[in-house]
């Protein structure tokens, strides 16, 4: 029989209330920690709590790098807010940009006072096209874009029209441009403007004016409208101070052509612009 030297007999585990001498102890006696346990851990047995806690000899001692558990934990929450406070201010940006390029084409106006009766009333609420009869100058825009061809003897050009007869117009009075009037062009630059016996008369041909509620109760003799000026006069003709009384309406005083009533909600709809005709 070959012995195997390699065997070594188990050693002898005491058993409850032997002592390790192999001396028996009382069964009172506390049993002793190490006889109890068979594995151990790097917890202790602590009284209930949301969290195990850790021994003292796994916490990182002073200049080493603290536990994984231990490494703060980058929620995102700065970067998130840093969105919002982007987001917040391009919306902002935006609606400053919307809200100045529509201030640049539409702005809005009270009547006051009756000289356009009875087509508009006082305490009536108007929308003004001011891109209606914009104006570019044509030797600025040479400098920007040296392609474009300018027509000859054009200094100046309106891509949405010129001013016109029977157009509804908001502009600066004259005699005082603090002032805002609106009135009705009559006759264009060029035009000779004759009132007689209650009609008014342009190029020797009387006006057909649908929008009047009574007739012209004056006289005025020819007026020829200079370049760059328009013939304007209030629709409640006899109560009305217009170009009957003080002379054409400079083309840099307009504001824009009249498009939209929109208060009182009775008055809703389209500012009354007409085409009027006129001998040439």
């Amino acid at each position: 029989m070959i012995r195997d030297d390699s065997f070594s007999p188990q050693p002898h585990v005491p058993t409850p209330g032997e002592d390790p001498g192999g001396a028996a102890v009382p069964e009172n006696r506390p049993t002793p920690r190490w006889a109890e346990q068979t594995l151990y851990d790097s917890f202790e047995s602590h009284p209930v709590t949301s969290e195990p806690v850790l021994d003292e000899e796994m916490l990182a001692p002073d200049g080493m790098t603290p536990l994984a558990s231990e490494v703060p934990i980058d929620t995102g929450g700065g970067l998130h807010l840093g969105s919002v406070l982007r987001e917040t201010l391009e919306t902002i940006v935006l609606a400053l940009l919307i809200f100045i390029t529509v201030r640049a084409i539409v702005q809005n106006f009270k009547v006051e006072g009756s000289s356009m009766e009875p087509n508009l009333h006082t305490g009536q609420y108007l929308l003004v096209n001011k891109a209606s009869y914009l104006t570019l100058n044509l030797t600025s825009l040479e400098n920007y874009m040296p392609q474009l061809v300018r027509p000859a003897g054009e200094a100046t050009v309106s891509p949405f029209g010129e001013p016109e007869r029977g157009d509804v117009i908001v502009f600066r009075y004259p005699r005082d441009p603090r002032r805002d009037f609106i009135k009705r062009i009559i006759g264009v630059p060029g035009d000779t403007v004759v009132i007689r016996e209650g009609r008014v008369v342009v190029n020797g041909q009387a006006l057909a004016e649908p929008y009047l509620g009574e007739p012209t109760g004056y006289s005025r003799e020819p007026t020829t409208v200079p370049p760059g000026f328009y013939y304007v006069l209030g629709d409640n003709r006899n109560n009305s101070s217009d170009s009957h009384v003080w002379g054409p309406v400079p083309r840099e005083n307009i504001i824009g052509k009249a498009w939209l009533s929109y208060w009182p909600l009775s008055d809703w709809g389209l500012a009354p612009n007409f085409s009027v005709a006129a001998g040439n």
